[in-house]
């Protein structure tokens, strides 16, 4: 991505981070075994059903940001086709999470982009909520149709923001 997409997506996601951060009321809120992170589909937004709209972080923790996460393997080999490159996404989350101690519990926003979401939007939406098993703490989410990614191969790119109980 250019200078300016990546100036763009920053200001973006930092944005919605204080959207997410701010908002206050959660009358469905659940926690996920942590006291401080509550999802929320407030009353007058539409309920979806695979993300929340609020994620509200409060207290000591540990905010991971990852970089955009794309469908290339260790050795940069990069996977055939969306189902294939959506999951080695994940796996590559999984494993950067896993470096810091945390899972995909630990998630509070995901910014996807695809390359062509009519033809696999499907696809991708149910490989990733897959990893994502727990519908009472959904992160919130924004999915993104986009021209190109840094290698024409990349059908996928996610970046994550996750909260970590602070370290003992």
């Amino acid at each position: 991505m250019t200078d300016q997409s990546d100036t763009s997506r920053r200001h973006f996601v930092a944005a919605a981070v204080t959207v997410a951060a701010a908002a206050g009321a959660a009358s469905e809120a659940q926690g996920q075994g942590q006291a401080n992170v509550r999802y929320s589909n407030p009353p007058g937004m539409s309920k979806p059903p695979s993300y929340h709209h609020v994620v509200e972080v409060s207290g000591p923790h540990r905010t991971i940001y990852l970089a955009g996460q794309t469908g290339g393997d260790a050795n940069g080999k990069v996977a055939e086709g969306i189902r294939a490159q959506t999951t080695q996404v994940l796996e590559n989350i999984k494993t950067a999470l896993a470096s810091v101690g945390g899972g995909f519990e630990h998630v509070v926003k995901l910014t996807s982009y695809l390359t062509n979401l009519e033809a696999d939007g499907a696809v991708f939406r149910e490989v990733r909520a897959s990893y994502f098993p727990n519908k009472a703490a959904l992160p919130a989410s924004t999915l993104l149709q986009v021209s190109r990614l840094a290698n024409p191969a990349f059908l996928v790119e996610i970046d994550v923001i996750a909260v970590l109980p602070p370290k003992a």
